[in-house]
């Protein structure tokens, strides 16, 4: 029975690295376009700037509570560096960066991280969903 937990974990671990090497791939191609990032760049700059959160019901309640969420901080900063590198590495290096700044590092304990780290991980999907779905709504041209 442990044996059989430690092959589904394995399992589990090299699935999700399949999968960020798929995303990893389509990233790049995507990110040799630099037409195709300015209107990314362009987008999203536009959500940001029409509060597309700041709506009832949201996890984020205000405008104000809104601009001091890590998760979109993390956000502004990957979509900053766009205007600058278009490099994966240099991309992922950002993210790590911030996760170190905003996750790890604040947590003195095992229980502690695990807390913030499933926070963060939870309201960072949660973000990238209501992005993804202000996009389509918007009929974005960078969206899809």
């Amino acid at each position: 029975s442990s044996s059989l937990t430690e092959v589904r974990m394995f399992r589990k671990r090299l699935q999700r690295k399949i999968e960020l090497s798929n995303m990893a791939k389509t990233m790049k191609i995507l990110l040799q376009d630099n037409s195709k990032v300015t209107v990314l760049q362009s987008d999203l700059h536009a959500l940001f700037s029409e509060g597309f959160l700041d709506v009832p019901g949201n996890l984020f309640q205000n405008s104000e509570e809104l601009q001091n969420v890590t998760e979109l901080k993390c956000l502004k900063d990957f979509v900053s560096l766009l205007a600058s590198s278009t490099d994966v590495r240099a991309l992922l290096n950002c993210v790590s960066s911030n996760l170190d700044t905003f996750v790890i590092q604040p947590t003195r304990s095992k229980e502690e991280f695990r807390k913030l780290a499933s926070d963060f991980q939870l309201r960072w999907n949660f973000l990238l969903s209501e992005v993804s779905k202000a996009m389509t709504l918007s009929y974005a041209d960078s969206f899809g």
